[in-house]
């Protein structure tokens, strides 16, 4: 049987990745993602579509490094094989998964003789599912980030569970982030075609019809001019209205690391022509709900979920007691702002240190 690798992208230090074909069995490991290759089969563990694979399902020869799998993967199927035995349990321990958390549900408030006698598991996970996406968004640890080179199209595209932004900037010679700011006079408006007479031009199904491109992304995306946006948009207004000197400056836009929009619609983020060539990295915030291995909770915020999901389901029920409804509301909030004090990570040796620098006193 043909040996068929994939690629050699790893996920994971020490690791080779292979797309699964139909009847292949044999992948041999490479010296680019393992060195050294591995001398027997316990320092490597094999993954199936991220499941994790027991020793008797698979065979290793040291001698031409090829594992060799008892039955062959399905086809499509991804393959990964990494070094260690619990390269991806590393830190996972402090999350708990949403499948815990809705058993765990169903055992402590569900049966008779306690809050909820009687509910589905669906009106479970749908309750726990939005208690994640609201904590995600301003309570646990749940900011993203991914990094690219900009095209000369100054274009990137938004992730596919994009939510909201937290940081946009681009990394220098040294590593360290220079923050991009929002530009606030321009936008990528859609372009609407017009005739000599500037009159609409419609299409045969009578459709208004519409440029790729706005003129304004284009001259935006032209400008050249190594000003920055303040003395770009507010120069002429400045010189009709300076009656008394200039008092202040706007700091977010008195810079000339570059800027951004997003365009929501388009699902992209235009950059300045100055940002063209830069490895530019984006932070921002997802619901949680993305990707089924991303559906886990800090083990800081599990019982906020808990208490999410009870006034969730009592809310909506009509025979519910309002003081109960009441209560499980008040429970929710506590929970919430605990966690929101649990994650923010605050060690009194660090707060300690801060406080000594504010206390020195600066001379003039």
């Amino acid at each position: 049987m043909a040996n068929q690798t994939l690629t050699n992208e790893g996920y994971y230090r020490g690791s080779q990745t292979f797309l699964g074909k139909t009847g292949v069995k044999i992948f041999t490991l490479s010296t680019t993602n393992f060195d050294p290759l591995p001398t027997k089969i316990g320092e490597f563990s094999v993954y199936i579509n991220n499941i994790i694979q027991t020793t008797g399902t698979y065979t290793y020869t040291v001698a031409t490094s090829v594992v060799e799998f008892v039955t062959a993967p399905a086809a499509g199927s991804a393959i990964s094989i990494e070094l260690g035995d619990a390269d991806r349990e590393h830190g996972n321990y402090q999350y708990i998964k949403l499948n815990d958390i809705v058993n765990n549900f169903l055992i402590s408030h569900v049966g008779e003789e306690k809050i909820i006698t009687k509910t589905g598991r669906t009106d479970v996970a749908f309750h726990a599912q939005r208690a994640i996406q609201e904590l995600n968004y301003d309570t646990l640890r749940s900011t993203k980030s991914q990094e690219i080179e900009i095209p000369p199209s100054l274009l990137m595209a938004l992730p596919h569970d994009y939510v909201n932004y937290t940081k946009v900037c681009w990394v220098d010679n040294n590593g360290l982030e220079v923050v991009l700011y929002p530009a606030k006079y321009t936008s990528n408006p859609k372009g609407i075609l017009q005739d000599s007479e500037y009159r609409y031009i419609f299409d045969s199904q009578g459709d208004i019809t519409e440029a790729g491109t706005s003129e304004t992304w284009k001259k935006y995306k032209n400008d050249n001019s190594s000003g920055s946006e303040s003395d770009k948009q507010t120069i002429d207004s400045l010189s009709r209205s300076n009656m008394g000197g200039r008092f202040g400056i706007d700091p977010t836009v008195a810079q000339s690391n570059g800027t951004f929009f997003i365009d929501p619609y388009g699902g992209k983020i235009h950059f300045s022509s100055n940002v063209s060539g830069k490895i530019v990295s984006l932070h921002y915030i997802s619901d949680g709900l993305a990707e089924d291995g991303d559906m886990v909770v800090h083990k800081f915020a599990e019982e906020a979920v808990y208490k999410y999901i009870a006034h969730g389901i009592l809310s909506t029920r009509i025979n519910t007691p309002e003081y109960l409804v009441r209560r499980f509301k008040k429970e929710r909030f506590a929970e919430i702002r605990k966690a929101k004090i649990r994650l923010s990570n605050i060690k009194s040796q660090e707060l300690a240190q801060i406080m000594r620098g504010k206390s020195k006193q600066i001379k003039h």
